[in-house]
C-alpha cells in the first residue's frame, strides 16, 4: 500500500486502541472477521469500500472513514489525469459506464483487480498500490448519498477465465450480482447473441455532476483520457445509447449474471 492507504490504516488503528478495544471486539462489532481487521491493520490487506462503511456505520460517525478513503484514492502512484478523474468521479451524481472487456473498476473485487495487472507490466509493491487505490476509489457506493451508477457490459467479461485463480471468478460476479440489487448499482449486459458491435473499440464513462454538466473518460491500450469538450461528449452520449440499447433489460440482465454465477461454482 502506498503512503495515503497507510495514513487511513493508521487512523483505524487509533480509532480502535482509543476505544481499548482488541481486534476481536473490534471484529464484532464492525462484522467482519478478526483475519480480516489483523489483515488490514498489518497492511496484508487494503481498507474496502465495504470494510470503512462498516466502521462508520458501528461507530456512527456521519460517513468520516468513507470520506477519507475515497479523498485518499487519487494519491499514491495515480498518474495526475487519474487523479482528476476520481475527483470527478467523487463529485458525479450518475456514471454511465461501459466495459466490454473486464468488470467495472467500481465492481471489482481485489483477487479480480490484482489479475487485471498481473503479467509483469507492473512490480509487485506498484500492483498493490493500484490495487489499494481501485478499491479506495469503491467507497463512493457506499456513502449516504452515492452516486446512481449504471453499468453496462458485455457478456464476454462474466465468462472470461482467470487461469490459475481458482474461484476467482465466482466471488467476482457473486459480487456483481450483489451490487446491481442495490438501488444506486443497475448492471446491464450486452448478450453473446448480439455478435460484433460498435462498442467493442474500448471503454468509456460519461459522468453527470451537480451542476447537470457531463464529463467524459475513455480508454484504450495506448491512453486513458478525460473528455470535456462538447461535442466529444455529445458523441460518447450516443455511443452509450447505442450499446445500451444492445444490452437486455436489468431484470434479464441480473438473470443472465446469475446464471453465468453458476459455471463458476
Amino acid at each position: 500500500m502506498g503512503a495515503a492507504v497507510d495514513l487511513l490504516v493508521e487512523e483505524l488503528i487509533e480509532a480502535r486502541t482509543s476505544r481499548a478495544m482488541t481486534q476481536e471486539e473490534w471484529a464484532r462489532t464492525v462484522k467482519f472477521s478478526p483475519t480480516h481487521v489483523s489483515s488490514v491493520e498489518t497492511r496484508h490487506r487494503p481498507p474496502t469500500g465495504e470494510y470503512v462503511a462498516a466502521v462508520d456505520r458501528a461507530f456512527q460517525t456521519g460517513g468520516a472513514y468513507t470520506r477519507l478513503l475515497v479523498r485518499l484514492a487519487s494519491f499514491d502512484s495515480a498518474p495526475i489525469w487519474l487523479r482528476d478523474w476520481i475527483e470527478i468521479e467523487r463529485e458525479a451524481t450518475l456514471l454511465r459506464w461501459f466495459e466490454p472487456a473486464y468488470v467495472p473498476g467500481l465492481l471489482q473485487t481485489e483477487a479480480y483487480a490484482r489479475a487485471t495487472l498481473a503479467g509483469g507490466r507492473f512490480t509487485a509493491e506498484e500492483i498493490d498500490r493500484h490495487v489499494a487505490s481501485r478499491l479506495a476509489r469503491q467507497a463512493i457506493l457506499n456513502r449516504d448519498v452515492p452516486p446512481q451508477l449504471i453499468a453496462v457490459i458485455d457478456e464476454a467479461v462474466l465468462r472470461r477465465p482467470a487461469p490459475g485463480h481458482p474461484g476467482l471468478m465466482r466471488e467476482q460476479v457473486e459480487r456483481i450480482v450483489a451490487l446491481a440489487e442495490l438501488d444506486h448499482v443497475q448492471v446491464q449486459v450486452v448478450p453473446a447473441s448480439t455478435g460484433i458491435y460498435l462498442g467493442l473499440a474500448g471503454q468509456f464513462i460519461v459522468a453527470e455532476m451537480p451542476d447537470d454538466s457531463r464529463v467524459g473518460y475513455a480508454d484504450n491500450q495506448l491512453k486513458a483520457q478525460i473528455v470535456d469538450q462538447p461535442g466529444e461528449i455529445v458523441r460518447l452520449v450516443r455511443m452509450w445509447e447505442v450499446v445500451r440499447n444492445y444490452a437486455l433489460p436489468l431484470k434479464q440482465s441480473l438473470e443472465l449474471i446469475k446464471e453465468v454465477s453458476k459455471i463458476w461454482t
